[in-house]
Parts: structure tokens; sequence; C-alpha cells
């Protein structure tokens, strides 16, 4: 299997693109914790998420025509009513809703409020399959079915105070995720969880950490998944829960010469205990650099999955010769 294998089903993985420029809020939207997020968006962010990396990033991606788009939250930075309506462009312009999956980020939860218009806005690409498209009851988690992969979308993203960028996992949800994962393993789907934070303990800063990230493990513990993926953290990460790969890839827009923005492009072929899965990753070593192969990994080969560089080497070698 490769990038480029036909029979396999492919999906991209990215996150926290940050949408720039910032537009300018009225003074009433600065009277909150915005306005510690605008003097910094200003000091820092505006010079290292920047338009054209991003631009160059998502071209590459659409260009590999991946069957599926996965985002992973922080499409904006404070939460404005104008950021989250350029935010639905942006999706829209990656493809139809059913083949672009979004989750919320706590950029998206910035303030009290923001949450709900971000769904009201993005519903189209965060609605269950089965569910019609409503803003009551539970949004989360969701799920999408495409072709032998179902994309779980869960939420992390909640409003917090000043200087903090902590997640929230609760125990319905958690609840919630462990029923449905079940029965999608009970159908035979290669099952891919979808969640802001990094539920990986100590992955993070703890004012950035995951609360309730020990419900979370015990969920796809108790259930079974096949992988998991994160933002937030803005780096290029893989950690695992038992012998679950849990990837987190760099920001989407980040203009630096470190994490420098990437999406993962993952191919599956297989069925339910005899899963081969690839996982690519692209992206760029420097602002003006070309998007280039950063790494290429197997992570499931024949259903048994791959952990050490050696049986990683050998795995991709295998495919590259078949």
């Amino acid at each position: 299997m490769t990038d480029t294998d036909s029979s396999a089903f492919t999906f991209a993985h990215l996150s926290d693109p940050h949408l720039g420029p910032l537009p300018e809020p009225r003074l009433r939207e600065l009277a909150s914790k915005r306005m510690i997020g605008y003097v910094n968006w200003h000091r820092n962010r505006s010079g290292s998420h920047l338009e054209e990396p991003l631009q160059r990033l998502v071209a590459d991606m659409l260009a590999r025509t991946p069957d599926h788009i996965a985002v992973t939250g922080d499409l904006v930075n404070l939460a404005l009513k104008a950021e989250i309506s350029v935010a639905r462009q942006w999706l829209q312009a990656l493809g139809p809703s059913r083949d672009v999956t979004v989750i919320p980020g706590n950029h998206d939860a910035y303030v009290p409020g923001a949450l709900g218009r971000a769904w009201q806005a993005w519903a189209d690409h965060m609605t269950d399959d089965d569910k019609p498209r409503s803003a009551a009851g539970e949004r989360f988690p969701f799920v999408r079915r495409r072709g032998p992969v179902a994309i779980v979308g869960t939420s992390s993203a909640v409003a917090t105070g000043p200087f903090m960028a902590t997640g929230t996992f609760g125990a319905s949800q958690a609840q919630r995720l462990t029923e449905c994962l079940k029965a999608l393993g009970h159908h035979g789907y290669f099952r891919v969880v979808l969640i802001h934070h990094p539920p990986v303990r100590g992955s993070t800063s703890w004012y950035k950490r995951l609360v309730g990230g020990s419900r979370f493990r015990e969920a796809v513990r108790k259930a079974g998944a096949e992988l998991v993926l994160h933002g937030h953290t803005h780096r290029r990460s893989i950690d695992w829960i038992g012998s679950l790969p849990v990837i987190g890839v760099p920001a989407a827009s980040n203009a630096g010469h470190a994490n420098g923005a990437a999406y993962n492009l993952f191919s599956v072929t297989g069925e339910a205990g005899a899963w081969d899965c690839e996982m690519v990753e692209w992206g760029l070593s420097g602002p003006t650099a070309p998007v280039a192969e950063i790494d290429r990994r197997m992570l499931y080969r024949a259903g048994r999955v791959i952990r050490d560089k050696d049986a990683q080497e050998k795995a991709v070698d295998m495919v590259t010769s078949e």
C-alpha cells in the first residue's frame, strides 16, 4: 500500500489553521478574555500563523485527492462572529460537507456562547449520519461512516478563563463514546476518533491539558478503536493508549521552521482484524520551502500494530515492494 494505491481509502488530517488575518473586533467584543487574546495575536501569533503557508499546504493536500478530510479544531482565534463566518467559507472550499469533518477546539469556544455559534455555522461538517441537523440534544460524539472507516467526532472544547486553554471530556460523553465505538467495532469499521486536546497524560502543559482525559482513555480501552487524531499542541507527535496510536499534527498555518505547517495522509485497506494503515506526513520545513514528504510509517500491517522503528522500516519496505 502507498499513498497512491487506488484500492485504499485515504483520509487527510490537519488541525489548528487559526485562520487569519484577524478581523478588527468591535470594542464591546473585547470586554472579556478576548482582550488578552487580541494583544497576544498582534504580539505573537500574527507572525507565526500565516495565510500563505496554509494555502500551499491545502493546495497540496487537495491535489492528492483524499477520500475524506478531518480538521481537529481551532479554526479561529478569538471566536469573533466574523471569524466563524470566514471559517465556514474555508471549510466549504475544502470540499462538500460529506467529505470534510470538523470538530471544535478551545479557540472555537473561546468565550461563553461561541461554541454554539460555531456549531450553527459548521454543523453540516459535524453532524451524525443518522441524525438530522438540529441544535437540540447532545451533539457529541457524532459518527460519519465512509467506506471501511468510521469517523467519530468528539468535543473537548469549552470556554475557559484568562490564560487557560484546557479542555473537558465529561462522563456522559465518555459513556456515549463507549457505546458507539462498541457498535462500530461490531460492524467491522476502522474506527478513527477525533479530539482537539491530546488525551495522553503529560503530553502538554497543565494549563492546556485535557480535564477528564482518563475518561476518554478508559472509553477507548474498553470499547476499542484503531486511531485517535488530535491537534492543540501545534507539533507532530505519536503517543499511545495501550496499543492504540494517538497522532498529533502541527498547526496548518505555522510559518516557522520547527513543526512547520503539515498534514497527515492515512491510507487504509483490509478488514477488521487484518487492517493495513500507512501514514505519510507532508509539510513545510521552512516559511518558503515547498510541501514535501517529512515522514512515512506503517501503523498497522495485517492487523498488527507496528511501534518500533526497525519494524516500521521493514513494513514500509514490504509495502513499497508489493
